[in-house]
C-alpha cells in the first residue's frame, strides 16, 4: 500500500460520507469495497486532513464510531 492508493480510497470514503447519514463501520466497509486495513487507513488520512470528525458513544455494552464530514463553505 502506498500514499497515492490510500489517497483513493480516502476519497472513496469521502463521498459516502457525503450523503449526510450516519454508517456503521461495517456498513461503509461493504459499500466501500475495502479491507478493514484500507479502510482505517483512509479514515486515518481523512482525519489527519481535518476532513472527518468521529467520536463515540457508549450505549449498554456496545461502543459506537460516529464518523462526520468536515465541509467548510465560503
Amino acid at each position: 500500500m502506498d500514499a497515492h492508493t490510500i489517497g483513493v480510497n480516502a476519497g472513496v470514503v469521502w463521498r459516502l460520507l457525503d450523503n449526510n447519514r450516519g454508517w456503521e463501520y461495517s456498513e461503509l466497509k461493504k459499500a466501500s469495497g475495502l479491507s478493514d486495513r484500507d479502510l482505517n487507513a483512509a479514515i486515518g488520512w481523512l482525519a489527519r486532513e481535518d476532513k472527518i470528525q468521529f467520536w463515540t458513544d457508549k450505549k449498554g455494552d456496545k461502543e459506537y464510531l460516529y464518523l462526520e464530514l468536515n465541509l467548510y463553505i465560503g
